[in-house]
C-alpha cells in the first residue's frame, strides 16, 4: 500500500506539472482550497452567458415525474418548481404557493397559489394544474417514497387555495410536496420539450452534447441574473481536463480532488463543499460470494475510507457507515462509520470461516466517466488484495452503468454515489426494501422492511427519527455495502462569477450566478 501510495501522488504531481499550475492554494486562509462563500465586493452584473461542464448525458425522459439520474434533477432544478421548495441552507420557503400552513394536528395542510405565476409556454398556473401534478405523481414517480405518501393525500382547491389533506400525520410530508413539480395539465411533451416555472426555460436539447436553457422573463420570483446557460456533456474526463484547461469552461462542479490540484493557481476559483451522496461499493447481495452477510463483513473489514479518502482526495470527505449522509443531520449516526474498524487478520479469518480461505474473484464496475469513484476503486483494489480478493476494474459508459447495473442489475459490484431526490430519509432508505423497483443490490432483509414499514407509518417526528437511525443501524450490522464516503464537492468556476451555493441537496442553482464587474 506504501508503494501504491507514492505512485498515486506521483501521478497527482505529474498532472500538476503538466498543466502548468502554480503553487498557490487560494483562500488558504479558510484551512482549505476554497471556500463555500462565494459573495464578492465587485458590482453584479445582469446579463451574460454561462457554459457549465457536467459529466454525463441526461436521462432518456425530462418528465419530472420520470427522472432516474440524479445529474438530470440537478439541472432541472432550475426548471422546475413545487409549491415549496428547498433553500441553500434546507428550509422549504414559498414557490408556486405564496406561503403555506399546517393545521395543529398534522393532517391538513394549505397552499394559497401565488398570483401572476406563468409556465414557460406563457400559461398561468392554476389550481388544476396542481391537482393534476399532485395525481400524475402518485401514479407515475420512480419514487416509492413519493408514492407511498401521496397515497394517504387528498388534494382539493377551493378558488386558488390547495388543501391537502392526509390520513395519518407526516412529520416530513413538506419534503414530498417540495418534489411534487408542478406542471400543466393540458400540455404532453413533458418528456422531450420540459415546461415548469422556474427562473429558467427548457431551449434545447443535443443528446450527448448539451442541453440550453435561457433566463424566464416572466419569471415570478427574483429573476436569475444570467440570460444562457449551456450545459456541455463530457463524458470522457480527459476531454473535460483539457477544455478547463483551455478555459472553454465557466463552472464544472463535482470535480475529483486530482483535477482540483493540478488546477490550483489557475484561471479558476475552487470553492468547497459536501457532494451529498453515499458513495459506497455496491454488492449484489443476490451473487455469490456477496450472498454471503459475513463476507461483506469481512470485506468492510478489509477497506479502510480513512486511507482512501487520504489517497484519493489528500482526506477531503466525510465516512460513512451506512446509508445517510451529514446534511441528514437528525438521522445521520456518525458512530456507525467506525463499526468495522481496518483489522485484515480478522477479515481473513472471516473470509475462510465462509468457504473462501484463499479469498476470491470479484468485478468492479465503475462509469469511467466518474474519475472519483474510478480513483476510489484503484484504491480499493489493493486493499481487497490484502486479504486475498482480487478485484478487477471494468470502466463502462454512464448509458451501460445505467441498463445493465442500476436497470438490469448484471453486476458484481459498483462503485457510485446515491442522493436523496427530497429532504427525507426515507429518500435514501426505502431503495434498499426489499421489495421496492430501485433496490440495484437486491438486499432483503425482513427486519429492515418491517422498521421501515415501521417509520413510514409513524406519526410522531422522534419516534419516526429512531426507526430511520435504526434502518440505517441495520444496512451497517448486515454489511449491505461496504460505505465509504459523502463525497468532498470542489467546484471550479471562472474568478468574475459569483453567487454559486452548495445544498443540502444535490442540486445545482444557477439563479443567483451571476458575473461581476
Amino acid at each position: 500500500m506504501k508503494k501504491f501510495f507514492a505512485l498515486f501522488l506521483s501521478a497527482l504531481l505529474l498532472a500538476a506539472v503538466l498543466c502548468g499550475c502554480g503553487d498557490t492554494k487560494p483562500e488558504e486562509e479558510a484551512g482549505g482550497f476554497g471556500s463555500d462563500e462565494t459573495s464578492s465586493s465587485g458590482e453584479i452584473v445582469v446579463g451574460g452567458e454561462l457554459t457549465v461542464a457536467i459529466a454525463q448525458d441526461l436521462g432518456d425522459s425530462l418528465d419530472p415525474y420520470q427522472m432516474t439520474a440524479a445529474g438530470t434533477r440537478e439541472v432541472f432544478f432550475n426548471v422546475y418548481e413545487g409549491l415549496v421548495k428547498p433553500d441553500a441552507d434546507g428550509n422549504f420557503i414559498a414557490a408556486v404557493a405564496s406561503d403555506y400552513s399546517v393545521s395543529e394536528d398534522g393532517l391538513t395542510y394549505t397552499f394559497p397559489l401565488r398570483e401572476g405565476v406563468l409556465f414557460h409556454n406563457g400559461d398561468a398556473v392554476t389550481a388544476e394544474d396542481v391537482i393534476y401534478s399532485f395525481e400524475t405523481c402518485a401514479a407515475t414517480s420512480i419514487f416509492d417514497n413519493m408514492v407511498a405518501a401521496l397515497s394517504h393525500a387528498k388534494v382539493t382547491a377551493d378558488g386558488n387555495t390547495i388543501t391537502v389533506t392526509l390520513s395519518e400525520p407526516d412529520s416530513a410530508f413538506l419534503s414530498i410536496v417540495s418534489g411534487v413539480y408542478i406542471v400543466p395539465a393540458d400540455y404532453k411533451d413533458q418528456a422531450t420539450a420540459p415546461v415548469g416555472t422556474g427562473p429558467f426555460k427548457f431551449v434545447s436539447r443535443s443528446a450527448q452534447e448539451n442541453l440550453v436553457m435561457e433566463k424566464f422573463a416572466d419569471y415570478w420570483g427574483e429573476p436569475a441574473y444570467l440570460d444562457k446557460v449551456t450545459f456541455k456533456i463530457f463524458e470522457d474526463p480527459n476531454a473535460l481536463m483539457s477544455a478547463l484547461s483551455a478555459g472553454s469552461i465557466d463552472l464544472a462542479n463535482h470535480q475529483p480532488y486530482d483535477r482540483v490540484e493540478a488546477l490550483k493557481g489557475g484561471d479558476f476559483k475552487i470553492l468547497e463543499g459536501t457532494m451529498n451522496l453515499v458513495q459506497a461499493l455496491y454488492l449484489n447481495n443476490a451473487v455469490e460470494p456477496f450472498n454471503k452477510e459475513e463476507v461483506r463483513q469481512a470485506m468492510c473489514y478489509a477497506v479502510n475510507a480513512d486511507e482512501i479518502m487520504e489517497l484519493t482526495a489528500a482526506g477531503y470527505g466525510t465516512k460513512l457507515g451506512s446509508s445517510i449522509y451529514p446534511n441528514f443531520t437528525k438521522y445521520f449516526d456518525e458512530s456507525l462509520a467506525d463499526l468495522y474498524p481496518q483489522d485484515i487478520e480478522k477479515a481473513k479469518q472471516m473470509l475462510a470461516d465462509a468457504g473462501y480461505p484463499d479469498g476470491f474473484k470479484m468485478t468492479i464496475t465503475i462509469p469511467s466517466n466518474y474519475s472519483t469513484h474510478m480513483n476510489v476503486g484503484e484504491v480499493l483494489v489493493e486493499q481487497l488484495a490484502q486479504v486475498g480478493i482480487t478485484a478487477t476494474i471494468e470502466p463502462v459508459e454512464w448509458e451501460t452503468w445505467l441498463t445493465d447495473v442500476y436497470a438490469g442489475r448484471k453486476f458484481e459490484s459498483t462503485i457510485i454515489g446515491f442522493d436523496a431526490s427530497t429532504l427525507n430519509a426515507g429518500a435514501l432508505l426505502n431503495r434498499w426494501m426489499s421489495d421496492d423497483d430501485t433496490n440495484m443490490i437486491n438486499y432483503n432483509n425482513k427486519d429492515y422492511d418491517a422498521v421501515m414499514k415501521k417509520a413510514a407509518a409513524c406519526t410522531d417526528d422522534e419516534e419516526q427519527t429512531a426507526l430511520y437511525k435504526e434502518a440505517a443501524a441495520i444496512l451497517a450490522e448486515t454489511a449491505a455495502n461496504v460505505y465509504i464516503q459523502d463525497l468532498v464537492d470542489f467546484a471550479l468556476m471562472k474568478p468574475d462569477l459569483d453567487g454559486y451555493e452548495f445544498y443540502p441537496l444535490y442540486v445545482m442553482d444557477l439563479s443567483k450566478v451571476h458575473y461581476v464587474a
